[in-house]
């Protein structure tokens, strides 16, 4: 396992654990931030912060501090190939 500030551009991860203070845990819960949910990286600034990320459609920038609170475990490329860009699961 690893936090989604390491996972590298255009990979997908799967949520195992949202960490950190409370407040922090609680906006990320109550946006859909949940274990199990699927997020991508789809960019990052220049500088390397803020991390851009796609959670069930719709497109988040966190702060790399912030995301070093969010554990994930990373899709393998035998994972991704069944699995839609949006996370939407689709029948081989």
């Amino acid at each position: 396992m690893t936090t989604l500030a390491a996972v590298v551009l255009g990979k997908s991860a799967t949520v195992r654990e949202v960490a950190g203070p409370r407040a922090f845990r609680r906006r990320l819960l109550e946006m859909g931030l949940v274990p199990g949910t699927v997020v991508r990286v789809v960019s990052v600034a220049p500088l390397g912060d803020p991390l851009q990320i796609e959670v069930r459609g719709g497109q988040w920038s966190l702060r790399r501090a912030e995301a070093a609170h969010i554990v994930v475990a990373v899709a393998s490329a035998s994972d991704a190939s069944a699995e839609h860009p949006r996370g939407i699961e689709v029948a081989p």
